[in-house]
């Protein structure tokens, strides 16, 4: 019991001796031992390598398993080293639910048909990005991690001894420097007349004690810089280690683009034979919607269709000017693009859909939408 109440005292006075020599050094009031120019590169390189390794790693986790609650869940379990529930990855059940659907509208309609498809590409997408996730956190992630959580930590501890033994280096320094002045001082000016025998029997032993404090003092100076020197050549090992771990990354990047290659060329592949495969499916095309502020096309008068007998003058007799009401972007190369308020020459064909007229503006010729024009009366 007393052992143990020594040791804490000792210990509380050794934390309180440093916090009061570090704050002393703050404030300029005390010598610190300085270290070479190359250990503080070593040092910042260090940090600096921590603090970007880390935002990588956290945004890789992010982009991987973009919901929070997963990933909490993953870290419980890794923690616990319990293996992780199989889960299916939103690609995935997006895919059951295409084809879910697809047998419940019935698998020989077009409708029903195309979505089975799609449902069987997305569970192929799903089963590709889970063998990126997982190549991603074996090749990339986890050397990331294990530098973030054992060999930085590793190197922090020995920066912290490091510290310790600066400190203690310091404080020797300081006393010893404390000594030797009062050495001098006592062997320069005695405290006594030199009437008096006794008083330098009282002096002398005085400078004694110094002389031998002193002492004491360099031989605790000795040991504090061997124990420096030693802890500076670990944590300088261990420092410029980083030139590996670099080199360990940068292989761990190439495999984590080598994986991203892959992946996304499964994707490709797996959605383009999905594109050849609903390409060859019927699909009724609905049409064209008409502008929102567009008449219904029954409100307008349409010209009359000309027929000759030999084609000649086919559509000439029914031509007509028109004023475009609205803004058309055409569709393709059959039809005609308009601008609001232009007045264009329309006429009918046979053959052409009640819809559409066909207009005329200058050299150029193309469909028109009937809901996009104001026929003036002739």
């Amino acid at each position: 019991m007393d052992s143990t109440v020594k040791k804490l005292a000792s210990g509380a006075g050794i934390l309180l001796s440093r916090a009061v020599q570090f704050t002393e050094e703050k404030l300029g009031h005390a010598e610190k031992t300085e270290l070479d120019a190359h250990f503080e590169n070593l040092m910042a390189r260090a940090d600096t390598t921590r603090h970007w390794t880390e935002k990588i790693m956290r945004q890789t986790e992010v982009l991987l398993q973009p919901n929070p609650g997963t990933r909490m869940e993953d870290f419980v379990y890794e923690k616990l080293e319990k293996k992780v529930p199989a889960r299916q990855c939103n690609v995935e059940l997006l895919g059951q639910f295409m084809t879910d659907a697809g047998n419940e509208f019935g698998p020989s309609t077009p409708y029903g048909k195309t979505l089975i498809k799609c449902g069987e590409t997305q569970k192929l997408l799903g089963s590709a990005e889970k063998e990126f996730v997982q190549a991603s956190m074996m090749s990339f992630l986890t050397p990331l991690r294990n530098y973030v959580e054992g060999d930085y930590k590793a190197i922090a501890k020995e920066r912290r001894l490091l510290e310790s033994k600066r400190l203690d280096l310091d404080a020797c320094k300081t006393r010893l420097r404390k000594a030797r002045a009062s050495e001098a001082k006592a062997s320069a000016e005695p405290d006594f007349q030199d009437i008096r025998p006794r008083n330098f029997v009282l002096s002398a032993s005085i400078s004694g004690l110094w002389a031998k404090e002193v002492t004491k003092a360099e031989q605790d100076l000795r040991v504090a810089q061997l124990e420096f020197d030693r802890q500076a050549e670990v944590t300088r090992l261990l420092l410029e280690g980083l030139s590996s771990t670099h080199a360990n990354h940068l292989r761990s990047l190439h495999e984590y683009v080598d994986a991203q290659v892959t992946y996304y060329a499964q994707c490709y592949q797996y959605t383009v034979d999905l594109q050849k495969q609903i390409g060859s499916t019927p699909t009724p095309l609905p049409a064209r919607p008409l502008h929102p502020n567009a008449p219904p096309s029954s409100t307008i008068p349409l010209a009359p269709t000309p027929v000759t007998a030999d084609g000649a003058n086919l559509g000439l007799a029914g031509r007509r000017s028109a004023r475009v009401l609205y803004d058309y972007d055409a569709g393709d190369s059959s039809e005609l693009s308009l601008l609001a308020d232009e007045v264009i020459t329309v006429y009918s064909i046979p053959g052409l859909d009640s819809d559409w007229l066909m207009g005329e503006r200058g050299n150029q010729r193309g469909k028109v939408p009937v809901t996009y024009l104001d026929l003036v009366k002739s």
